[in-house]
């Protein structure tokens, strides 16, 4: 099969969508289908675009045997509604200016986040004559509204309307969860959705000794650490982390590191530094070949959310990284991701934003050896049954096979 790819994040970004939607093409690649990619400059989160690239209208690299084109992108930090929204609308206009200077494609995939990515699936795959496959990551505009980050009722409704419509003129629609699969089919959907979860790559994440060295570079060999490694953005209630560390500051020795960037991250390190504490350790994005060393010195993995409803039909990626490298979880997350984690026996739950529960269950874990060795060995041998990436891009690749042109 000829496969096109369309996603706003792709490698050296390093977000859950662009490590999904390259382990799949790597993965088709390899099977030897012929897979295309059109994505943005890589600029996220910070807006900068990454050494060895240019904001350029049109241009192409190989990676994997995937080819990789990268299309003129308004380049801007992943804050500020306005800037973002120009940001997705560009990309979906270069992506379908870019379709007349590319070959036949069989079939054209398209994922969401962003909406106006997955949207751009459908004027592409017409112009190019192919099956369309619309791939939902989170549900938009639910993830946006839930936030608040849009309050405008016509905004609203235009979104809704567009929503609709890409239900019904996919020709197949690929769910991340099971929860998100009434939601898609009652607007428009019905008959069309396949669910095929996230998952991890093995080869990179799995059980590694501690880097010593870096745990003491960052002053934290010898403390128990526990590590958020993510977005901080408005959905992830990461003031929930800062007020169980102001919590934990004296007397304990439980450590927090956090890891990443977004629209929060300044917000926080002024809170933190305000609040005076001194067991918050916060890095800026890292590449994703240092994901294993950062994981290496953490013995926790946090996975938090905001408590809205919408969030109990999310299962977070990194849920499974940490699985794979024996990192038992702290899950602020009702809903399906929380019975992954219960049925893996890898992790605990607890109610979303109960900084006090966190706070216990960090200093249970750091004390109870017995229990926590059980949640780290049962972790990366659920993955390897129920989570393999390989697996689930082969399961992805035979549903591609059966898609016909409606």
């Amino acid at each position: 099969m000829k496969i096109l790819f369309l996603t706003h994040y792709f490698p050296p970004e390093v977000n859950a969508p662009a490590s999904r939607t390259f382990d799949h093409c790597r993965e088709w690649v390899r099977e030897g289908h012929d897979v295309t990619v059109v994505t943005n400059t890589p600029n996220h989160p910070r807006g900068e675009v990454y050494p060895g690239y240019r904001n350029r209208l049109f241009q192409t690299e190989q990676m994997d045997g995937i080819r990789v084109v990268r299309v003129l992108t308004y380049v801007t930090a992943n804050e500020g509604i306005i800037k973002r929204t120009f940001n997705f609308i560009i990309f979906f206009i270069m992506s379908v200016l870019a379709a007349p200077f590319l070959p036949r494609y069989d079939r054209v995939v398209s994922t969401s986040p962003q909406f106006f990515a997955g949207l751009a699936g459908y004027a592409v795959s017409r112009l190019k004559r192919a099956s369309w496959v619309l791939e939902i990551r989170d549900l938009w505009p639910e993830s946006i509204l839930s936030v608040g980050a849009i309050s405008n009722p016509l905004a609203i409704r235009l979104l809704e309307g567009l929503e609709a419509f890409a239900y019904r003129k996919a020709d197949a629609i690929v769910s991340v969860t099971d929860a998100f699969k009434p939601h898609i089919e009652a607007r428009g959907g019905d008959g069309k959705v396949t669910v095929i979860k996230n998952g991890v790559d093995l080869s990179l994440f799995s059980e590694i000794p501690r880097d010593e060295e870096f745990a003491e570079q960052l002053g934290v060999d010898g403390k128990f650490v526990a590590a958020y490694v993510g977005t901080h953005g408005m959905a992830h209630g990461l003031d929930t982390i800062l007020d169980a560390a102001q919590r934990l500051d004296q007397g304990s020795n439980v450590v927090f590191l956090l890891v990443g960037e977004g629209s929060e991250k300044r917000r926080l390190e002024e809170k933190r530094d305000a609040l005076g504490l001194t067991n918050v350790i916060m890095l800026g994005q890292q590449p994703k070949d240092a994901m294993p060393r950062i994981w290496s010195i953490a013995d926790v993995s946090l996975v938090v959310l905001r408590k809205l409803d919408l969030f109990t039909t999310v299962i977070p990626s990194k849920i499974f990284e940490s699985m794979a490298m024996g990192k038992p979880i702290v899950l602020g997350v009702l809903g399906e991701s929380r019975s992954i984690v219960e049925q893996a026996e890898a992790g605990v739950g607890i109610e979303p934003e109960d900084a006090g529960a966190l706070a216990r269950e960090l200093q249970r874990m750091a004390s109870d050896h017995a229990f926590y060795a059980r949640m780290a060995e049962n972790g990366p041998v659920y993955v390897r049954k129920h989570f393999d990436r390989r697996k689930l891009a082969l399961e992805y690749l035979a549903l591609l096979g059966t898609i016909q042109r409606r």
